[in-house]
């Protein structure tokens, strides 16, 4: 009861606060083609993902939070005409939630979410995954290599983040469970491992992001750009070097330190109360099934899903495989491929004689059950957006960046990271940020001369993306994170922020460098940065390591 006060009390203070300020610009009747919020383009554009954000983490609940940064959006966009806060809350066509809902790449999205959950409920229905699980800890002995193999196999699905995380999440949850592996720490490895992964691979949905974000009349092959990015992208390579080391060192700090101990200690893998996807834990426990039966549809699941991507990009009308990648629509590729895989996966479980027609359709309503929470959340979070965006946000941030560019070019890899990180964390969306940032980074770095720098900042731009959207409450990666690992999503962020904040600062110190040098010097001599950058995240990590040691924690790695 005390918690509910509380979150009804925030709430309450944060929609009063903006009433009083901008109910006195009621604008009354309405033109929607001239009308402008009175804080349009401002910083204030962005106070509603910053009242959510800082609402979740002190609340530690995620839907009111969301609920209130949406409203408060609207009343900034009404200037406090609440009858067209109320319109804009739900019909606005560029940002209203009726309208998020009728998009059909979020549409799709949610389909995909959907049949995954179906998939994930058929396979624990036949037990594959407790087989698999059990497979698992016969050749998986400890809680190292267990972790490794959680990596390896987020490296390994670099198509799409959200698949990614489903994917991983599905497969090693009933293995690293086994391992009292917290479900934080499981979140934080899927996490860590989508993102960071995708961003740096020529094949998947968000290389082809990237290029489409390059504006055509610049004259830069965006794909050609995407590759010489890849060495610069300084926050993805020191967050899968971070994770490596952390995994192999046995050490935690911040928040998952405890959520680590309470799961090797006492066997609990949430530490807190939340148990947000207690019922499908259960039936996972199911000791029937074979590995086959989890291990035959994810391969069908990913070899579907890559041919539903080219599939819409071209491919089978001739364009090249690179190519149709570049063009792919992940949301009607990823709905194509899990489709198909759910009436294969029916179809081999039938004639294994393992799944009835009666089963199977059981499996349909406990799938779209178990995505309840991350559709919800994910519904609040693109409506959040669609606020930020009616408010003018990215003018804000575009103009910003643009006054200043030409003056500080040796700092601005350093400062787009920064610019990027907020914009990512405020609006919950990388592709978003890249869509804004890399036409500007193409403009002020648009001869020949400055081609090295061109390629730094666009790397700066796409890590500060990746960064901002690692650490976002409201990013759509992030929930999916949580969703794969079956974890209560604010203790999925509460958790992971240190460790994404660690990379970044690193990150930042690395573009600095980068900057200088490519500013000062010709050719690819930039690139000697990289292993200065990852030689400084090893030496902050034995630092960190050495002052949050305690006594105890030897004890912890002899049971580790």
């Amino acid at each position: 009861m005390k918690k509910k006060g509380i979150i009804f009390l925030l709430s309450a203070l944060a929609i009063l606060a903006v009433l009083i300020v901008f109910t006195v610009n009621n604008p009354g009747s309405v033109n929607p083609e001239e009308y402008e919020p009175a804080v349009y383009s401002t910083i204030f554009s962005l106070l509603p993902p910053v009242i959510a954000i800082v609402l979740a983490l002190i609340t530690k609940e995620v839907y009111s939070s969301l609920f209130v940064g949406i409203v408060s959006g609207a009343l900034l966009y009404s200037n406090g005409n609440m009858e067209l806060m109320l319109n804009t809350m739900l019909f606005n066509e560029d940002g209203g939630m009726i309208y998020k809902l009728a998009d059909s790449w979020n549409v799709g999205i949610l389909v995909f979410l959907v049949i995954l959950g179906i998939m994930v409920a058929l396979m624990n229905k036949v037990g594959g995954s407790a087989a698999f699980g059990e497979w698992a800890a016969e050749h998986i002995k400890s809680r190292v290599g267990t972790q490794i193999a959680t990596v390896l196999l987020g490296v390994l699905i670099f198509i799409d983040d959200y698949f990614n995380c489903l994917t991983v999440g599905s497969v090693m949850r009933p293995v690293t469970d086994r391992q009292k592996i917290s479900r934080a720490k499981l979140s934080y490895l899927i996490d860590a491992t989508a993102a960071p992964v995708c961003i740096i691979a020529p094949v998947s949905s968000w290389a082809a992001a990237v290029t489409s974000s390059v504006p055509d009349d610049s004259g830069i092959n965006g794909f050609a750009m995407f590759l010489k990015t890849i060495p610069y992208n300084f926050y993805a390579l020191t967050t899968l070097l971070m994770m490596i080391i952390m995994i192999v060192m046995k050490f935690e700090y911040g928040p998952m330190k405890k959520h680590e101990r309470n799961a090797i200690e006492n066997g609990d893998l949430f530490t807190t109360a939340a148990r947000p996807y207690g019922n499908a834990d259960e039936e996972m426990k199911t000791p029937t099934g074979k590995v086959i039966d989890l291990i035959f549809p994810v391969i069908v699941l990913i070899i579907c899903c890559i041919i539903g991507m080219v599939y819409t990009g071209g491919f089978f009308d001739g364009e090249t495989f690179i190519d149709a990648f570049a063009n792919a629509d992940a949301s009607m590729g990823l709905v194509f491929g899990s489709l198909v895989t759910l009436i294969i996966a029916f179809c081999f479980y039938m004639v294994r004689g393992v799944l009835t027609f009666k089963e199977f359709t059981e499996c349909i309503p406990e799938g779209f059950k178990a995505m309840v929470a991350p559709i919800l959340i994910l519904t609040m979070a693109w409506t959040l957006s669609g606020m930020t965006g009616l408010l003018g946000a990215k003018f804000y941030v575009h103009d910003m960046v643009a006054a200043s560019a030409s003056g500080i070019q040796m700092f601005l890899p350093a400062i787009i990271f920064i610019v990027a990180l907020f914009l990512a964390f405020s609006t919950g969306t990388s592709w978003g940020t890249f869509a804004i940032l890399i036409p500007i980074v193409c403009n002020v770095f648009s001869s020949k001369d400055t081609y090295e720098m061109l390629v730094i900042s666009i790397s700066a731009c796409l890590a500060g993306a990746v960064c901002g959207d690692h650490c976002s409450p409201i990013s759509d990666t992030t929930i999916m994170a949580s969703a794969g690992a079956h974890s209560d999503h604010v203790n999925h962020v509460s958790t992971q922020l240190p460790y994404a904040l660690t990379a970044a600062a690193v990150s930042a110190i690395g573009y600095l460098m980068a900057g200088v040098i490519g500013y000062l010097a010709e050719g690819s001599i930039a690139l000697v940065s990289l292993p200065i950058t990852l030689v400084i995240m090893v030496l902050v990590l034995f630092i960190i390591k050495m002052v949050t040691s305690d006594k105890s924690e030897g004890t912890d790695d002899k049971n580790k």
